[in-house]
């Protein structure tokens, strides 16, 4: 018993620490890429599509050719009335969320990046997924004033980079709920190969008419450099983070999963001021975002509660880890769909904008699955 114990501790944490390495490798490449102090390539959309276009011809290598698994029964009005508007405010977020690279710092966007959970619970509420609650509100409240003193306390503050990074947590705060509302009334389970073949495409040709009207005209005029292994590399991090959000939510649990994100931000603030010695932080900025922390978790606390109080019974330590050894026995690295070509869902959330095509695994969603996997 000791050694499952072990085994999956260990497991567990080689997981997570190759979330956050490459959850956090991701956005200081996207930032070195299109900082024009750095690389200088000052186009988010472009490689935002570069992206994309990527993820959606490995997806169809997958499926298509090598048969990993198998694409799900996918009709013209389900796609239209479903992939099409998910894609198109999934492609608008990461449009948004690059682009702000350009105009603040990693470190304010990440900071910016806790009103992720007071963006999702109003569209939530005005769509009709969640109820206006006290508890949560206050929560909310919170994580705004301390948004609100840490932006004040900005040297850098930048209006027109703080309104694209806004714009783009909406955005995807409204994908998270239409996911939701549209997908999950379907019957319709995406895992993460699927979902980068069914809306990744879709994504990129939502990006093409931004690009045409405002960045190809720059490609034409200006001296852009293209390196091909800066551009691949950077893809293939894109990429692989998508499958280790994957593997952390199928072996961990929601209370884990939500520090390890916490863990994450403050390692990559405190990255993002080594390698961009041009982002400064200050103490009023510790301050608010400290404060926005702390209703973040407190919100983390609350929605962990609501699905552990929706659980009948709780198994005990010993039989959730047989449990997890025998299912760790019989799997392997690779993914193993079931009978429907559909990997079992398991509802823990993740909100890493920059891996956020794994769509079955959202706020409110799933919460039945969430509680069998308690940290």
């Amino acid at each position: 018993m000791a050694k499952m114990i072990n085994k999956t501790l260990v497991l567990t944490y080689i997981y997570l620490l190759i979330y956050i390495i490459l959850s956090s490798g991701v956005i200081l490449y996207n930032k070195w890429v299109l900082s024009p102090k750095y690389f200088n390539f000052p186009l988010p959309i472009t490689l935002t599509m570069i992206h994309m276009g990527f993820a959606g011809f490995v997806a169809f290598l997958l499926i298509r050719v090598f048969k990993v698994v198998a694409p799900v029964k996918m009709t013209f009005e389900i796609y239209a009335t479903c992939v099409v508007p998910i894609s198109a405010f999934f492609a608008s977020s990461l449009w948004f969320g690059n682009t702000a690279y350009l105009h603040i710092s990693v470190a304010f966007i990440q900071m910016l990046k806790a009103l992720m959970p007071v963006a999702t619970f109003i569209m939530a509420v005005v769509c009709g997924t969640d109820k206006p609650r006290c508890d949560v509100f206050s929560n909310m409240l919170l994580v705004s004033v301390g948004v609100v003193i840490s932006s004040y306390g900005e040297i850098h503050f930048n209006v027109v980079g703080t309104v694209y990074q806004v714009t783009g947590i909406f955005a995807e705060a409204l994908r998270l709920v239409l996911t939701q509302v549209l997908l999950q009334k379907k019957g319709l389970t995406l895992n993460p190969i699927t979902s980068l073949y069914y809306i990744a495409p879709c994504s990129f040709v939502f990006l093409a008419l931004p690009w045409y009207v405002l960045e190809k005209p720059t490609m034409e005029v200006a001296q852009i450099q293209f390196n091909f292994w800066i551009f691949f590399s950077n893809a293939l991090c894109a990429l692989a983070l998508n499958f280790s959000i994957f593997l952390v939510i199928g072996r961990t649990g929601a209370v884990t999963i939500r520090v390890a994100g916490v863990l994450k931000d403050w390692i990559l603030i405190a990255l993002s001021t080594v390698i961009f010695p041009e982002s400064t932080i200050t103490g009023l900025n510790i301050t608010g975002y400290a404060i926005a922390l702390c209703g973040v978790v407190m919100y983390n606390y609350i929605k962990v509660r609501d699905v552990k109080a929706s659980q009948p019974t709780a198994d005990s330590l010993p039989d959730r880890i047989n449990k997890e050894y025998k299912m760790e026995k019989k799997s392997s690295d690779k993914f193993n769909p079931n009978d429907s070509g559909e990997i079992p869902r398991v509802g823990a959330e993740i909100n890493d904008e920059e891996a956020p095509l794994i769509t079955s695994r959202l706020s409110h969603i799933g919460r039945t699955q969430l509680g069998n996997h308690p940290a």
